[in-house]
């Protein structure tokens, strides 16, 4: 009985407390940014992180995918999708309203709505949009700032990021960092 309770101490400081300090310690070491969150800062004070989708409603702003967190949007305590399946009328529903709001917002823009900018992530925090989707939006938030169009289309082309590993996922556009930067200007 002794010979177990030993065991069971020396399992749980190795596997407890000893590997996730070192697994912490090794994270912080080799990727010192992602290991404390990613955190986006502007004027000395934490804004968000790059790697949490939030919202931007505001038309000078490049809106990111819609989020199906609860009890609010980008909650990023209660990450989750809608479960809507294709065939539902609530993500019709959902998926139309979104669209209004997009053609509201450029009532010009005759060009299709990529697909991101119409449905929630399986989290429902994706930080990232298609570069379709950066593009799209690119002619409402040139017309609102002021800014040639020519200007944010090289933007975005310079914040695209490709596959992961060249393989793996596709091109994106983190949302945030894009507004971040378009504030910076």
């Amino acid at each position: 009985m002794m010979a177990a309770f030993r065991m069971l101490l020396v399992l749980t400081v190795l596997t407890g407390i000893l590997f996730p300090l070192s697994m912490v310690g090794v994270a912080r070491l080799c990727f010192p940014a992602k290991a404390e969150g990613s955190l986006m800062e502007r004027a000395g004070r934490v804004v968000g992180s790059a790697m949490i989708g939030r919202q931007f409603d505001d038309p000078k702003y490049f809106w990111p995918r819609p989020s199906a967190t609860s009890p609010f949007p980008y909650n990023a305590a209660s990450s989750s999708g809608s479960n809507l399946g294709p065939l539902n009328a609530d993500l019709g529903a959902a998926m139309a309203a979104r669209k209004i709001a997009l053609l509201r917002a450029d009532p010009g823009n005759r060009a299709a709505i990529p697909i991101d900018l119409l449905t929630a992530s399986g989290s429902g925090l994706d930080p990232h949009i298609s570069p379709d989707a950066a593009y799209y939006q690119a002619p409402r938030v040139a017309r609102i700032r002021g800014v040639p169009l020519a200007r944010l289309h090289a933007l975005i082309a310079n914040r695209t990021e490709g596959r992961q590993f060249s393989v793996l996922g596709e091109a994106r556009v983190n949302v945030a960092e894009l507004n971040r930067l378009l504030d910076a200007q």
